[in-house]
């Protein structure tokens, strides 16, 4: 098996959304209810063009099938899609501030499979290569076991609210990058 690994590109926007949506609703049913799941896809999960448009977003494809996706920024915009209100396009100083693994989503016929671990180790990569010493993630709850075993610390949970009374829990993670 060999994933091809590639920065994502507008026209992959539809497959993005399907490949996002399906992972939520197939990797994170043991962690959160479907309102939750429901919720999340209409801000906190989805795509970010702003990732895009930087060139900082990747895909992940097997037999020229999308089955992974996630980029890192920096800007500090921490998570969400295009449709979530308060981001924040500011630019980081990578000499002050940690530069933000975002969107990681891979579907579920591929889980386990090393597409996360792929995606985790080229992101860590690019911003290293942009002088970041730290990076910073808002993991979602299945999430949490990928990034602990990459070597990422969580603090404590965070609850984020999804409007009509609901709320999604995430935990906060950071990590120090090994010098180049």
């Amino acid at each position: 098996m060999s994933f091809l690994l590639r920065k994502a590109t507008p026209a992959d926007i539809p497959a993005l959304n399907e490949l996002i949506a399906r992972s939520a609703r197939g990797l994170s049913t043991a962690e959160y209810r479907p309102a939750q799941i429901e919720g999340a896809l209409r801000g906190a999960f989805g795509v970010d063009t702003q990732l895009l448009a930087d060139g900082t977003y990747y895909v992940v494809e097997d037999g020229g099938q999308i089955v992974g996706c996630g980029g890192w920024s920096f800007r500090s915009t921490l998570f969400g899609s295009d449709a979530r209100a308060g981001r924040d396009s500011s630019i980081l100083n990578p000499t002050t501030e940690a530069a933000k693994i975002r969107a990681f989503f891979v579907d579920p016929g591929h889980a386990r499979r090393g597409i996360g671990s792929l995606l985790l180790e080229h992101c860590e990569r690019e911003a290293r290569a942009h002088s970041y010493a730290c990076v910073e993630l808002m993991a979602t709850l299945p999430g949490v076991k990928l990034y602990a075993a990459r070597g990422y610390v969580g603090s404590p949970m965070v609850h984020f609210d999804l409007g009509s009374g609901e709320s999604i829990e995430f935990i906060p993670m950071r990590k120090n990058l090994e010098p180049v």
